[in-house]
């Protein structure tokens, strides 16, 4: 009989924020195929005799989709029950629904374990909230690497600037220069307050914050690497109240801004 796959969401990195199902399936599966993502805690988790690294990170060493995809097929028709586990949830711009489709095609059977999304997940343990009711009653949710075969891009970035909520970009580090002069472009106040926060919720995690016109020397001066998560909107503003607050207690009158390396 075939095995089952389960494409599963780890969350964004700390292990106390993987689901109880994604945690039981770990632990009863014959294999586990995991990228780089699901954060060195989870991974430092699984069982070595049992885990398989199909890892891709910018700029490092990929593993093709399409060896991913017949990998998984291979060991379902061995029998092999497989957890596919990838960082936040695997249908935001995981690459989950391409796995879906090609398992259906193959008549392999599968079930979705969502898991925490980074782009809400990541913000929100560096004190930022996607949606606020005071200053974004929308969010965005932008991928910043694209399919390089694409004859053009997908994104509008000018009715993005237009919706006057939150922009959240996944893998967009590389990026920065190019999309921030596109929403500056587009209308958007330079002074807008953007915010990258990489590693969210890993131990190593850190927060450069800034505008729309400074947020990329910000990114160069604090060395921010991939993976990260990029806030474009009013809400990225309220962070340094937060911390404020969680820092010197409510009534504080002296605020003073993150550093970029403050790991909160």
């Amino acid at each position: 009989m075939a095995g089952t796959v389960y494409l599963v969401g780890s969350g964004p990195g700390d292990p106390e924020l993987l689901t109880v199902k994604a945690k039981r399936l770990l632990e009863e599966a014959d294999v586990v195929l995991h990228d780089k993502l699901p954060g060195p805690e989870i991974i430092d988790l699984l069982p070595a005799d049992r885990s398989e690294d199909v890892g891709k990170r910018a700029g490092g060493e990929r593993t093709p989709q399409p060896e991913i995809n017949e990998r998984l097929v291979e060991l379902a028709a061995d029998g092999k029950n497989v957890v596919r586990l990838k960082g936040g949830d695997s249908f935001v711009f995981g690459r989950g629904g391409e796995e879906a489709e090609y398992l259906a095609d193959h008549g392999v059977p599968f079930e979705v374990v969502p898991g925490v999304t980074s782009p809400i997940a990541a913000p929100a343990v560096a004190g930022i909230p996607v949606t606020h009711r005071d200053h974004a009653s929308s969010v965005s949710f932008v991928t910043g690497h694209e399919d390089p075969t694409k004859a053009e891009s997908a994104i509008d970035w000018e009715a993005l600037a237009a919706t006057g909520g939150t922009i959240v970009v996944l893998m967009g580090v590389g990026r920065l220069p190019d999309y921030t002069a596109a929403l500056a472009e587009a209308g958007m106040a330079p002074e807008t307050p953007v915010a990258l926060i990489e590693r969210g919720t890993w131990p190593d995690q850190r927060v450069a914050t800034g505008t729309l016109e400074t947020i990329v020397d910000g990114r160069d001066e604090a060395g921010i690497e991939p993976p990260a998560v990029t806030v474009i909107g009013d809400v990225a503003g309220t962070r340094a109240r937060v911390l404020e607050f969680l820092e010197n207690g409510a009534g504080a009158d002296d605020r003073t801004e993150p550093t970029a390396d403050d790991g909160v």
